[in-house]
C-alpha cells in the first residue's frame, strides 16, 4: 500500500513538472519581455514574389523589433473571408488584421472592431508622406480610419494579349461591337475571346459589373440610390444587368468562366488562350517575375506584346473611358487593445512598418501594388517590368473612376447582386429578377437604419 502511495505521489509530481514546464514555456516571451502580436494575413501564394514576403516583410520586421513576436496566420480568398467572419462572431479577432476599407471588411467597420488610428497618424505625422485621399475617414466603411491603406486600386483592368490577336489578324477593339464581331474569328481558331475567373461570385462584381454599372448609371450613380433618388430597379441599373446577359449570349465570356477558379484565369492567358482577361490592377503581380525562381508567367521579354486598360465603349452607356475604382487594402489593429498600452505600441509599429516605404517600395517592385499611398516614393528610379510599367499608367486610360460595389454597400446588399450576376451567366435567374432582388435587400437594410 505504501509502496502504491509513493507512486501515486511520484506520478502527481511529474504532472506538476510537466504543467510547470508547459507554463514557463507560455511565458517564456512575458519573460524576455516579448509583446505577442496575434495577425491575420491575406497571403496569395499564386502571385510572384510571395515567397519573399516572409524573409522581406515578416522576419524583417521581428529583426528590427526584437522585443515584439508575431504569430501570423496566412490565409486567401474566400478562407481568408470566412476566417474573418468567424473571429468576429466569436469575439476573438486578432491583433493587427488585414482588411479593406469597406465591401468585404464590412463586419470590421460596421462593428467597429477596429481601432480608429486618427491620433496614432498624427503622432507620427504619416499625414506629409500620404496620398490624402488615403487619409479620407469617409472614405473607409466605419466612418473613420480603421486601417493604414497602402494603395489606390482599380478594381478593373481589362488586359489584351496581341499576341493572340495577331496569329488571328485582329487589332485590339475599340468598341464593344468590335469585340462582339472578333468572337467568331477568336473561337475558329481555337481561342476565347475574353478570359474571366468567374467561379467565386465577387470577381464579376468588382471586377466588372461595378465599371458596367457606373457606365450605365454614370458618375453617382450609387448616390442616388442610397438617398432614394433612384432604385436598382430603374432602367440604367436593369440596363446593365442585361449587359452582362448580352456578353455571355454573345460569347463574349464564355458560360465555362463560370467554373474557373481565381487561381486559373491568369495560367489561362498568359499560355495564349484567349485575347483578353478581366481581372484587377493587382492582378499584374501574378504575371512577373518571381525573384525566388527567376520565372514568370509572362517573360519580359513578352510583355511588351500586352497592354493594360480599361474596358472598350460599350454603345449606349451614358459613360465611357471609366473605370472602377476604390480605396485599397491596409492594416488595422484590433479595437479591443487598451489605448497607451504595450500591445497597442507593438501593433502600432507593426501596422506602421507593414504601410511603411520600405514596404510599399517592395510592393511596388514586386507586383503586389500599382500606385501606392506614400508620397515618397520615386518609381522612376525602380527597375520594373513592362507590365507593370503599364500598370501605374492605367490612371491615364480613362478620365472617370466610379465606385465598387461592395465597396459603397453592406454585404446584404451586394451579395444578392454577387450571386444574381452569376445566376444570370447560368439562366437561372433574368436581369429584372436580379434587380429586385437588389431593392428588396437594400429596403430591408434601410430599413434597419
Amino acid at each position: 500500500m505504501k509502496r502504491a502511495n509513493r507512486f501515486l505521489v511520484l506520478a502527481m509530481v511529474l504532472v506538476l513538472a510537466i504543467a510547470l514546464v508547459g507554463c514557463k514555456k507560455s511565458n517564456s516571451n512575458a519573460a524576455s519581455g516579448q509583446v505577442e502580436l496575434k495577425v491575420l494575413n491575406y497571403f496569395d501564394m499564386t502571385s510572384a514574389n510571395a515567397s519573399g514576403e516572409v524573409a522581406q516583410v515578416w522576419e524583417a520586421f521581428e529583426k528590427a523589433n526584437p522585443d515584439i513576436k508575431v504569430i501570423r496566420e496566412d490565409l486567401f480568398n474566400e478562407p481568408f473571408h470566412n476566417k474573418v467572419e468567424a473571429y468576429a462572431a466569436a469575439g476573438q479577432l486578432p491583433d493587427v488584421i488585414y482588411a479593406w476599407p469597406s465591401g468585404r471588411s464590412t463586419t470590421l467597420h460596421t462593428q467597429h472592431l477596429l481601432k480608429d488610428l486618427k491620433s496614432l497618424i498624427a503622432k507620427d505625422g504619416l499625414a506629409a508622406n500620404t496620398l490624402p485621399g488615403a487619409l479620407d475617414p469617409n472614405a473607409q466603411g466605419a466612418g473613420y480610419l480603421a486601417i493604414l491603406p497602402r494603395a489606390i486600386t482599380s478594381s478593373h483592368a481589362f488586359y489584351i494579349n496581341n499576341e493572340v490577336l495577331k496569329a488571328a489578324g485582329l487589332t485590339p477593339a475599340k468598341t464593344y461591337s468590335e469585340l462582339k464581331a472578333q468572337v467568331p474569328v477568336l473561337k475558329a481558331q481555337g481561342y476565347e475571346t475574353v478570359i474571366m475567373a468567374n467561379q467565386d461570385d465577387w470577381v464579376m462584381q468588382s471586377c466588372f459589373f461595378s465599371l458596367v454599372a457606373g457606365r450605365f448609371g454614370g458618375a453617382g450613380w450609387e448616390q442616388k440610390i442610397l438617398s432614394g433618388q433612384a432604385k436598382f430597379t430603374d432602367p440604367d441599373f436593369v440596363n446593365a444587368l442585361t449587359f452582362i446577359k448580352t456578353l455571355y449570349d454573345d460569347g463574349v465570356i464564355s458560360r465555362a468562366s463560370l467554373t474557373t477558379d481565381y487561381g486559373s484565369g491568369i495560367g489561362q492567358f498568359a499560355t495564349n488562350k484567349g485575347a483578353y482577361y478581366i481581372d484587377g490592377d493587382w492582378r499584374i503581380g501574378a504575371f512577373i517575375t518571381d525573384s525566388s525562381t527567376g520565372q514568370a508567367l509572362i517573360d519580359p521579354a513578352r510583355q511588351a506584346n500586352f497592354q493594360v486598360t480599361v474596358f472598350p465603349d460599350i454603345e449606349g452607356a451614358k459613360l465611357n473611358k471609366s473605370s472602377s475604382g476604390i480605396l485599397g487594402t491596409g492594416w488595422g489593429i484590433n479595437a479591443n487593445i487598451p489605448a497607451d498600452s504595450a500591445k497597442e505600441d507593438a501593433a502600432w509599429r507593426l501596422v506602421k512598418w507593414l504601410s511603411g516605404k520600405e514596404i510599399q517600395t517592395w510592393l511596388l517592385q514586386t507586383g503586389g501594388i500599382a500606385t501606392p499611398t506614400r508620397t515618397d516614393i520615386n518609381a522612376s528610379s525602380l527597375k520594373l517590368e513592362p507590365l507593370q510599367i503599364q500598370g501605374s499608367q492605367l490612371g491615364g486610360q480613362y478620365t472617370t473612376t466610379t465606385v465598387v460595389i461592395d465597396g459603397v454597400f453592406a454585404g446584404e446588399v451586394y451579395t444578392p447582386i454577387n450571386e444574381g450576376l452569376q445566376a444570370i451567366g447560368l439562366g437561372s435567374q433574368t436581369p429584372q429578377q436580379v434587380a429586385q432582388a437588389a431593392q428588396r435587400a437594400f429596403d430591408a437594410w434601410k430599413a434597419k437604419q
